[in-house]
Protein backbone atom coordinates (compact mmCIF):
# COMPACT_ATOMS: atom_id res chain seq x y z
CA UNK A 1 0.00 0.00 0.00
CA UNK A 2 2.92 2.59 0.19
CA UNK A 3 3.46 2.56 -3.02
CA UNK A 4 0.60 4.79 -4.39
CA UNK A 5 1.60 7.29 -1.39
CA UNK A 6 5.19 7.41 -3.08
CA UNK A 7 4.04 8.00 -6.48
CA UNK A 8 2.21 10.68 -5.62
CA UNK A 9 5.39 12.43 -3.93
CA UNK A 10 7.17 11.88 -7.52
CA UNK A 11 8.29 15.36 -9.27
CA UNK A 12 5.07 15.78 -12.21
CA UNK A 13 6.49 15.17 -15.41
CA UNK A 14 5.62 17.27 -18.75
CA UNK A 15 6.04 13.36 -20.18
CA UNK A 16 3.52 11.32 -17.25
CA UNK A 17 1.17 14.36 -16.39
CA UNK A 18 -0.78 16.44 -19.65
CA UNK A 19 -1.64 19.37 -16.43
CA UNK A 20 1.24 18.71 -14.36
CA UNK A 21 2.00 20.61 -10.95
CA UNK A 22 5.50 21.29 -10.56
CA UNK A 23 7.26 20.78 -7.39
CA UNK A 24 10.77 21.01 -8.76
CA UNK A 25 10.70 24.56 -10.87
CA UNK A 26 14.74 23.56 -12.17
CA UNK A 27 13.23 20.14 -13.29
CA UNK A 28 9.59 21.81 -14.64
CA UNK A 29 12.24 23.89 -16.97
CA UNK A 30 14.74 21.37 -17.81
CA UNK A 31 11.70 19.12 -18.92
CA UNK A 32 10.39 21.75 -21.29
CA UNK A 33 13.84 22.25 -22.48
CA UNK A 34 14.85 18.64 -23.30
CA UNK A 35 11.36 17.50 -23.95
CA UNK A 36 11.41 19.51 -27.27
CA UNK A 37 14.81 18.29 -27.87
CA UNK A 38 13.50 14.65 -28.04
CA UNK A 39 10.84 15.15 -30.22
CA UNK A 40 12.85 17.55 -33.00
CA UNK A 41 15.53 14.34 -32.90
CA UNK A 42 13.66 11.82 -35.41
CA UNK A 43 12.40 15.12 -37.41
CA UNK A 44 16.37 15.85 -37.38
CA UNK A 45 17.19 12.17 -38.65
CA UNK A 46 14.37 12.18 -41.41
CA UNK A 47 15.04 15.35 -42.84
CA UNK A 48 19.21 15.07 -42.74
CA UNK A 49 18.34 11.36 -44.28
CA UNK A 50 15.87 13.58 -47.05
CA UNK A 51 18.51 15.71 -47.64
CA UNK A 52 21.44 13.45 -48.47
CA UNK A 53 19.38 12.01 -51.03
CA UNK A 54 19.01 14.94 -52.75
CA UNK A 55 22.58 15.82 -52.44
CA UNK A 56 23.79 12.32 -54.02
CA UNK A 57 21.28 12.53 -56.39
CA UNK A 58 22.41 15.47 -57.90
CA UNK A 59 25.63 13.88 -57.98
CA UNK A 60 25.66 10.60 -59.20
CA UNK A 61 22.89 12.40 -61.90
CA UNK A 62 25.23 14.52 -63.66
CA UNK A 63 27.19 10.91 -64.49
CA UNK A 64 23.67 9.88 -65.23
CA UNK A 65 23.33 12.31 -68.07
CA UNK A 66 26.45 11.78 -69.65
CA UNK A 67 25.81 7.70 -69.94
CA UNK A 68 22.31 8.99 -71.62
CA UNK A 69 24.14 11.50 -73.94
CA UNK A 70 26.88 8.26 -74.68
CA UNK A 71 23.44 6.30 -75.75
CA UNK A 72 22.00 9.11 -77.43
CA UNK A 73 25.22 9.11 -79.77
CA UNK A 74 24.35 5.72 -81.04
CA UNK A 75 20.95 6.16 -81.87
CA UNK A 76 20.34 7.41 -86.08
CA UNK A 77 17.03 8.61 -87.48
CA UNK A 78 17.12 6.88 -90.83
CA UNK A 79 14.52 7.00 -93.45
CA UNK A 80 14.32 3.50 -92.94
CA UNK A 81 14.06 3.70 -89.33
CA UNK A 82 15.59 4.00 -86.26
CA UNK A 83 19.45 2.42 -85.89
CA UNK A 84 21.23 1.35 -82.75
CA UNK A 85 24.92 0.87 -82.84
CA UNK A 86 25.18 0.25 -79.12
CA UNK A 87 26.68 -3.61 -78.55
CA UNK A 88 23.69 -5.77 -76.37
CA UNK A 89 24.24 -4.76 -72.56
CA UNK A 90 26.88 -6.59 -70.65
CA UNK A 91 25.55 -9.40 -67.91
CA UNK A 92 25.97 -7.55 -64.38
CA UNK A 93 28.99 -7.16 -62.41
CA UNK A 94 29.60 -9.48 -59.64
CA UNK A 95 30.44 -6.39 -56.90
CA UNK A 96 27.66 -5.79 -55.03
CA UNK A 97 28.81 -2.13 -54.42
CA UNK A 98 29.21 -1.34 -58.22
CA UNK A 99 25.89 -0.01 -59.87
CA UNK A 100 25.00 -1.60 -62.86
CA UNK A 101 23.72 0.39 -65.46
CA UNK A 102 21.13 -0.46 -68.01
CA UNK A 103 19.61 1.27 -71.24
CA UNK A 104 16.70 1.10 -73.44
CA UNK A 105 15.74 2.40 -76.87
CA UNK A 106 11.60 1.97 -77.53
CA UNK A 107 8.90 3.65 -78.78
CA UNK A 108 7.03 5.45 -76.02
CA UNK A 109 3.85 3.20 -76.32
CA UNK A 110 6.58 0.78 -75.32
CA UNK A 111 7.69 -1.78 -77.97
CA UNK A 112 11.29 -2.40 -77.67
CA UNK A 113 14.38 -1.46 -80.37
CA UNK A 114 17.40 -1.85 -78.23
CA UNK A 115 18.81 -2.63 -74.59
CA UNK A 116 17.34 -4.19 -71.75
CA UNK A 117 13.58 -5.01 -71.98
CA UNK A 118 13.20 -5.06 -68.23
CA UNK A 119 13.67 -1.04 -67.92
CA UNK A 120 10.29 0.00 -67.00
CA UNK A 121 8.08 1.70 -69.15
CA UNK A 122 6.79 5.64 -69.09
CA UNK A 123 3.90 5.87 -67.20
CA UNK A 124 0.72 8.36 -66.87
CA UNK A 125 2.34 10.79 -65.02
CA UNK A 126 5.65 10.95 -66.25
CA UNK A 127 7.14 14.25 -68.16
CA UNK A 128 6.89 13.53 -72.25
CA UNK A 129 8.40 17.13 -73.38
CA UNK A 130 10.79 16.02 -76.09
CA UNK A 131 14.32 17.08 -75.99
CA UNK A 132 14.38 17.20 -72.32
CA UNK A 133 16.26 14.99 -70.26
CA UNK A 134 14.02 13.65 -67.00
CA UNK A 135 14.26 11.59 -63.60
CA UNK A 136 12.51 8.96 -62.68
CA UNK A 137 12.70 6.16 -59.91
CA UNK A 138 11.16 2.75 -60.69
CA UNK A 139 11.89 -0.93 -60.10
CA UNK A 140 14.31 -3.22 -62.24
CA UNK A 141 14.26 -6.68 -61.66
CA UNK A 142 13.69 -6.54 -57.71
CA UNK A 143 15.79 -3.43 -57.20
CA UNK A 144 15.21 0.90 -56.83
CA UNK A 145 16.93 2.15 -59.53
CA UNK A 146 17.44 5.78 -60.86
CA UNK A 147 16.29 6.40 -64.68
CA UNK A 148 17.39 8.96 -66.66
CA UNK A 149 15.06 9.35 -70.11
CA UNK A 150 14.97 11.45 -73.18
CA UNK A 151 12.04 11.38 -75.83
CA UNK A 152 13.08 12.03 -78.98
CA UNK A 153 10.57 12.59 -82.57
CA UNK A 154 10.61 9.60 -84.54
CA UNK A 155 10.99 10.42 -88.39
CA UNK A 156 7.57 10.10 -89.39
CA UNK A 157 6.29 12.40 -86.31
CA UNK A 158 3.96 9.57 -84.90
CA UNK A 159 5.14 8.02 -82.27
CA UNK A 160 8.08 9.54 -80.13
CA UNK A 161 11.50 7.63 -79.71
CA UNK A 162 11.93 6.76 -75.71
CA UNK A 163 15.96 6.43 -74.85
CA UNK A 164 16.30 5.46 -71.47
CA UNK A 165 19.26 5.17 -68.94
CA UNK A 166 18.81 2.94 -65.49
CA UNK A 167 21.16 2.81 -62.57
CA UNK A 168 21.36 0.94 -59.52
CA UNK A 169 21.59 2.79 -56.49
CA UNK A 170 24.50 1.48 -54.32
CA UNK A 171 26.81 4.09 -54.90
CA UNK A 172 24.04 6.62 -54.10
CA UNK A 173 23.17 4.68 -50.38
CA UNK A 174 26.65 4.77 -49.70
CA UNK A 175 27.24 7.98 -50.66
CA UNK A 176 24.15 9.22 -48.59
CA UNK A 177 24.78 7.23 -45.77
CA UNK A 178 28.21 8.78 -45.32
CA UNK A 179 26.53 11.85 -44.89
CA UNK A 180 24.05 10.72 -42.51
CA UNK A 181 26.96 9.78 -40.56
CA UNK A 182 28.82 12.64 -41.02
CA UNK A 183 26.32 14.64 -39.94
CA UNK A 184 24.56 12.65 -36.85
CA UNK A 185 27.41 11.44 -35.42
CA UNK A 186 28.73 14.36 -33.98
CA UNK A 187 25.38 15.20 -32.79
CA UNK A 188 25.61 12.36 -30.52
CA UNK A 189 28.32 14.18 -28.84
CA UNK A 190 27.22 17.69 -29.28
CA UNK A 191 23.68 16.30 -27.36
CA UNK A 192 25.23 15.18 -24.01
CA UNK A 193 27.66 18.59 -23.94
CA UNK A 194 23.73 20.21 -24.58
CA UNK A 195 22.36 18.66 -21.42
CA UNK A 196 25.59 19.69 -19.29
CA UNK A 197 25.55 23.09 -20.55
CA UNK A 198 21.88 23.60 -19.68
CA UNK A 199 22.03 22.00 -16.48
CA UNK A 200 25.13 24.47 -15.75
CA UNK A 201 23.19 27.36 -17.35
CA UNK A 202 19.91 26.78 -14.88
CA UNK A 203 22.06 26.46 -12.31
CA UNK A 204 23.37 29.66 -12.72
CA UNK A 205 19.78 31.00 -13.72
CA UNK A 206 18.17 29.71 -10.38
CA UNK A 207 20.75 31.02 -8.26
CA UNK A 208 18.96 34.15 -7.73
CA UNK A 209 16.13 32.52 -6.53
CA UNK A 210 18.28 30.43 -3.57
CA UNK A 211 20.35 34.35 -2.60
CA UNK A 212 16.46 35.51 -2.41
CA UNK A 213 15.61 32.21 0.10
CA UNK A 214 18.28 32.85 2.05
CA UNK A 215 17.95 37.06 2.34
CA UNK A 216 14.19 35.67 3.57
CA UNK A 217 14.93 33.16 5.83
CA UNK A 218 17.16 35.62 7.61
CA UNK A 219 14.71 37.98 8.27
CA UNK A 220 13.29 38.39 11.80
CA UNK A 221 10.06 36.87 12.15
CA UNK A 222 8.77 40.68 13.21
CA UNK A 223 10.74 42.17 10.05
CA UNK A 224 7.58 43.33 7.36
CA UNK A 225 9.51 45.57 5.71
CA UNK A 226 9.14 45.16 1.74
CA UNK A 227 11.77 43.08 0.16
CA UNK A 228 13.89 45.09 -2.46
CA UNK A 229 13.11 45.12 -5.84
CA UNK A 230 16.24 46.08 -7.46
CA UNK A 231 17.87 43.25 -6.29
CA UNK A 232 15.87 40.82 -7.68
CA UNK A 233 15.65 39.42 -11.33
CA UNK A 234 13.09 41.24 -13.63
CA UNK A 235 11.14 38.06 -13.67
CA UNK A 236 10.72 37.52 -9.99
CA UNK A 237 9.64 41.26 -9.82
CA UNK A 238 5.62 40.46 -9.88
CA UNK A 239 5.81 37.86 -7.21
CA UNK A 240 8.02 40.23 -4.80
CA UNK A 241 5.68 42.90 -5.54
CA UNK A 242 2.72 40.42 -4.24
CA UNK A 243 4.56 39.24 -1.20
CA UNK A 244 5.41 42.77 -0.21
CA UNK A 245 1.59 43.89 -0.88
CA UNK A 246 0.68 40.88 1.51
CA UNK A 247 3.39 41.72 3.97
CA UNK A 248 1.98 45.35 4.20
CA UNK A 249 -1.53 44.08 4.59
CA UNK A 250 0.01 42.03 7.14
CA UNK A 251 1.49 44.70 9.00
CA UNK A 252 -1.57 47.12 9.05
CA UNK A 253 -3.45 43.80 10.88
CA UNK A 254 -0.75 43.70 13.59
CA UNK A 255 -0.55 47.51 13.86
CA UNK A 256 -4.42 47.59 14.14
CA UNK A 257 -4.42 44.88 16.76
CA UNK A 258 -1.86 46.41 18.81
CA UNK A 259 -3.83 49.60 18.39
CA UNK A 260 -6.62 47.42 19.54
CA UNK A 261 -5.11 46.27 22.39
CA UNK A 262 -3.47 49.96 23.69
CA UNK A 263 -6.86 51.60 23.45
CA UNK A 264 -8.19 48.43 25.29
CA UNK A 265 -5.92 48.32 28.12
CA UNK A 266 -6.29 52.20 28.12
CA UNK A 267 -9.79 52.68 28.24
CA UNK A 268 -11.17 49.49 30.54
CA UNK A 269 -8.78 50.76 32.84
CA UNK A 270 -10.96 53.60 33.94
CA UNK A 271 -13.98 51.55 34.19
CA UNK A 272 -12.93 48.60 35.97
CA UNK A 273 -11.25 50.87 38.00
CA UNK A 274 -13.99 52.37 39.29
CA UNK A 275 -16.05 49.24 39.54
CA UNK A 276 -13.74 47.70 41.56
CA UNK A 277 -13.98 50.65 44.13
CA UNK A 278 -17.16 50.57 44.07
CA UNK A 279 -17.81 47.28 44.66
CA UNK A 280 -14.93 47.73 48.19
CA UNK A 281 -17.05 50.39 48.94
CA UNK A 282 -20.08 47.99 48.79
CA UNK A 283 -18.86 45.44 50.82
CA UNK A 284 -17.74 47.32 53.72
CA UNK A 285 -21.34 49.41 53.82
CA UNK A 286 -24.06 47.82 56.35
CA UNK A 287 -26.82 50.83 55.26
CA UNK A 288 -29.45 49.14 52.84
CA UNK A 289 -30.00 52.45 51.13
CA UNK A 290 -26.70 53.41 50.55
CA UNK A 291 -25.69 49.79 49.89
CA UNK A 292 -28.09 50.09 46.90
CA UNK A 293 -26.90 53.38 46.01
CA UNK A 294 -23.57 51.69 45.26
CA UNK A 295 -25.05 48.89 43.28
CA UNK A 296 -26.80 51.03 41.31
CA UNK A 297 -23.48 52.80 40.39
CA UNK A 298 -21.44 49.57 39.93
CA UNK A 299 -24.55 48.65 37.27
CA UNK A 300 -24.43 51.96 35.64
CA UNK A 301 -20.67 51.54 34.99
CA UNK A 302 -20.39 48.05 33.95
CA UNK A 303 -23.10 48.89 31.27
CA UNK A 304 -20.39 51.37 30.32
CA UNK A 305 -18.24 49.14 30.43
CA UNK A 306 -20.29 46.63 27.86
CA UNK A 307 -20.79 49.67 25.61
CA UNK A 308 -16.97 50.68 25.81
CA UNK A 309 -16.16 46.75 24.51
CA UNK A 310 -19.04 46.46 22.19
CA UNK A 311 -16.86 49.82 20.75
CA UNK A 312 -13.87 48.54 20.31
CA UNK A 313 -14.82 45.43 19.15
CA UNK A 314 -16.79 47.02 16.71
CA UNK A 315 -13.61 49.55 15.43
CA UNK A 316 -11.08 46.15 15.35
CA UNK A 317 -13.40 45.36 12.96
CA UNK A 318 -13.96 47.97 10.66
CA UNK A 319 -10.27 48.21 10.60
CA UNK A 320 -9.00 45.42 10.67
CA UNK A 321 -8.27 44.55 6.76
CA UNK A 322 -9.09 40.69 6.66
CA UNK A 323 -12.69 41.92 6.96
CA UNK A 324 -11.93 44.15 4.16
CA UNK A 325 -11.91 40.22 2.60
CA UNK A 326 -15.54 39.75 3.35
CA UNK A 327 -17.47 39.10 0.47
CA UNK A 328 -18.93 42.15 -0.77
CA UNK A 329 -22.47 41.84 -2.61
CA UNK A 330 -25.46 44.04 -3.83
CA UNK A 331 -26.91 45.84 -0.89
CA UNK A 332 -30.63 47.60 -1.17
CA UNK A 333 -29.51 50.94 1.19
CA UNK A 334 -33.61 51.72 1.39
CA UNK A 335 -34.26 48.16 2.28
CA UNK A 336 -31.20 48.14 5.20
CA UNK A 337 -31.88 51.95 6.21
CA UNK A 338 -35.57 51.00 6.61
CA UNK A 339 -34.36 47.89 9.60
CA UNK A 340 -31.89 49.85 11.18
CA UNK A 341 -34.24 52.71 11.86
CA UNK A 342 -36.83 50.22 13.37
CA UNK A 343 -33.93 49.54 16.09
CA UNK A 344 -33.84 53.05 16.98
CA UNK A 345 -37.40 53.85 17.27
CA UNK A 346 -38.53 52.78 21.01
CA UNK A 347 -34.71 54.61 21.93
CA UNK A 348 -35.96 58.08 20.03
CA UNK A 349 -39.06 57.74 22.02
CA UNK A 350 -37.15 57.52 25.58
CA UNK A 351 -35.71 60.99 24.86
CA UNK A 352 -39.12 62.27 23.52
CA UNK A 353 -37.33 62.84 20.38
CA UNK A 354 -38.70 63.06 16.53
CA UNK A 355 -36.84 60.21 14.65
CA UNK A 356 -38.10 60.00 10.49
CA UNK A 357 -37.08 58.98 7.61
CA UNK A 358 -37.40 60.79 4.45
CA UNK A 359 -37.24 58.92 0.88
CA UNK A 360 -38.27 59.39 -2.84
CA UNK A 361 -39.53 57.09 -5.47
CA UNK A 362 -36.97 57.88 -7.87
CA UNK A 363 -34.47 57.05 -5.28
CA UNK A 364 -35.41 52.86 -5.29
CA UNK A 365 -33.73 52.05 -8.69
CA UNK A 366 -30.62 54.02 -7.63
CA UNK A 367 -30.58 52.72 -3.83
CA UNK A 368 -28.37 49.75 -4.42
CA UNK A 369 -24.99 49.90 -2.96
CA UNK A 370 -21.99 47.32 -3.09
CA UNK A 371 -20.41 46.47 0.83
CA UNK A 372 -20.72 44.48 3.70
CA UNK A 373 -23.80 44.93 5.13
CA UNK A 374 -23.15 43.91 8.68
CA UNK A 375 -20.38 46.68 8.41
CA UNK A 376 -22.51 49.62 6.02
CA UNK A 377 -25.16 49.09 9.43
CA UNK A 378 -22.22 49.70 11.99
CA UNK A 379 -21.83 52.93 10.56
CA UNK A 380 -25.48 54.24 10.23
CA UNK A 381 -26.07 52.66 13.53
CA UNK A 382 -23.03 54.74 15.12
CA UNK A 383 -24.59 57.70 13.36
CA UNK A 384 -28.11 57.60 14.25
CA UNK A 385 -26.84 56.86 17.98
CA UNK A 386 -24.45 59.57 17.40
CA UNK A 387 -27.18 62.40 16.43
CA UNK A 388 -29.70 60.67 18.88
CA UNK A 389 -27.44 61.39 21.59
CA UNK A 390 -26.35 64.88 21.33
CA UNK A 391 -29.75 65.44 20.66
CA UNK A 392 -32.04 67.18 23.06
CA UNK A 393 -35.42 66.08 24.17
CA UNK A 394 -38.13 67.68 21.96
CA UNK A 395 -35.58 67.99 18.72
CA UNK A 396 -35.95 65.76 15.86
CA UNK A 397 -33.55 63.45 13.59
CA UNK A 398 -34.30 62.67 10.22
CA UNK A 399 -32.63 59.86 7.70
CA UNK A 400 -32.90 60.62 4.52
CA UNK A 401 -32.43 59.09 1.39
CA UNK A 402 -32.20 60.80 -2.04
CA UNK A 403 -30.33 60.46 -5.40
CA UNK A 404 -27.59 62.43 -6.93
CA UNK A 405 -26.38 59.70 -9.75
CA UNK A 406 -25.10 58.07 -7.12
CA UNK A 407 -27.46 57.28 -3.56
CA UNK A 408 -26.69 59.68 -0.84
CA UNK A 409 -27.53 59.42 2.86
CA UNK A 410 -28.26 62.24 4.90
CA UNK A 411 -28.35 61.91 8.62
CA UNK A 412 -30.08 65.23 9.91
CA UNK A 413 -30.69 66.22 13.83
CA UNK A 414 -30.98 69.46 15.95
CA UNK A 415 -28.41 69.22 18.45
CA UNK A 416 -25.97 71.32 19.85
CA UNK A 417 -24.34 70.97 16.37
CA UNK A 418 -20.60 70.49 16.05
CA UNK A 419 -18.03 74.03 15.39
CA UNK A 420 -16.17 74.02 12.00
CA UNK A 421 -12.73 74.23 14.25
CA UNK A 422 -13.24 70.59 15.65
CA UNK A 423 -14.95 68.67 12.79
CA UNK A 424 -12.18 66.84 11.90
CA UNK A 425 -10.71 65.74 15.13
CA UNK A 426 -14.18 64.36 15.87
CA UNK A 427 -13.34 61.07 13.88
CA UNK A 428 -10.26 60.66 15.75
CA UNK A 429 -10.68 57.98 18.45
CA UNK A 430 -11.49 58.63 22.27
CA UNK A 431 -11.80 62.22 20.88
CA UNK A 432 -15.31 64.32 22.42
CA UNK A 433 -15.78 67.98 22.55
CA UNK A 434 -15.83 69.56 25.24
CA UNK A 435 -18.98 70.74 27.37
CA UNK A 436 -21.24 68.23 26.16
CA UNK A 437 -22.69 66.20 28.91
CA UNK A 438 -23.61 63.23 26.40
CA UNK A 439 -22.23 59.86 27.69
CA UNK A 440 -19.47 57.87 25.05
CA UNK A 441 -16.92 56.15 24.26
CA UNK A 442 -15.16 58.52 21.60
CA UNK A 443 -15.22 55.78 19.33
CA UNK A 444 -18.21 56.40 17.34
CA UNK A 445 -16.98 58.16 14.57
CA UNK A 446 -14.21 56.91 14.49
CA UNK A 447 -15.71 53.27 13.22
CA UNK A 448 -17.99 55.43 11.22
CA UNK A 449 -14.39 56.79 9.32
CA UNK A 450 -12.63 53.47 8.91
CA UNK A 451 -15.88 51.60 7.45
CA UNK A 452 -16.47 54.29 4.71
CA UNK A 453 -12.68 54.28 3.89
CA UNK A 454 -13.29 50.63 3.16
CA UNK A 455 -16.22 50.96 1.42
CA UNK A 456 -14.97 54.32 -0.48
CA UNK A 457 -17.99 56.80 0.89
CA UNK A 458 -16.97 60.32 1.09
CA UNK A 459 -18.23 61.86 4.29
CA UNK A 460 -19.33 65.36 4.50
CA UNK A 461 -19.89 67.50 7.27
CA UNK A 462 -22.50 70.38 7.25
CA UNK A 463 -24.48 72.50 9.48
CA UNK A 464 -28.15 71.86 9.59
CA UNK A 465 -29.58 74.26 6.84
CA UNK A 466 -33.12 73.85 9.14
CA UNK A 467 -31.61 76.06 11.86
CA UNK A 468 -29.03 74.53 14.94
CA UNK A 469 -27.86 71.25 14.56
CA UNK A 470 -25.93 68.95 12.37
CA UNK A 471 -25.85 67.63 8.61
CA UNK A 472 -24.20 64.33 8.23
CA UNK A 473 -23.80 63.48 3.94
CA UNK A 474 -22.11 60.31 2.72
CA UNK A 475 -21.67 60.10 -0.53
CA UNK A 476 -22.00 56.04 -2.23
CA UNK A 477 -19.60 55.12 -5.30
CA UNK A 478 -21.58 54.03 -8.44
CA UNK A 479 -22.04 50.42 -8.33
CA UNK A 480 -20.41 49.55 -11.19
CA UNK A 481 -17.51 51.15 -10.36
CA UNK A 482 -17.10 49.54 -6.93
CA UNK A 483 -17.68 45.90 -8.31
CA UNK A 484 -14.51 46.38 -10.81
CA UNK A 485 -12.39 47.62 -8.49
CA UNK A 486 -13.35 45.05 -6.03
CA UNK A 487 -12.62 42.60 -8.66
CA UNK A 488 -8.95 44.00 -9.78
CA UNK A 489 -8.14 44.00 -6.43
CA UNK A 490 -9.37 39.93 -6.04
Amino acid sequence: MAAPEDSGKRRASVFSDPNPVPNSLFGEILDWMLAPLLLVWPISVAVTHHVAERIADQAYDHVLVEHLDRVLNHVKTTPTGIQVTLPPPRPPAVDDQADRQYYQVALAEGELIAGSPDVPPLKGGDERALGTTHFRNGYLQGEVVRIAYRLLPSPDDARPILVQVAETRNQRKALSSRIISGVLFPQFAIIPIAVVLVWFGLTRGLAPLARLQALIRRRRPDDLSPIDLNSAPEELQPILAAMNDLMARLQDNLQAQQRFIAAAAHQLKTPLTGLKTQTELALREADHQQLHEYLHRIATGVDRAAHLTHQLLRLARAEASHDSAQPMERVDLETLVREIMGRWVSRALERNIDLGFESHDKVAPAALVFGVPLLLSEMIDNLIDNAIKYTPSGGHVTVRLRSDRTPVLEIEDSGIGIPVAERERIFERFYRILGTDAEGSGLGLAIVREIADLHRVRIELRDNPAGKGTLFRLHFPAVAKVETDAGADA
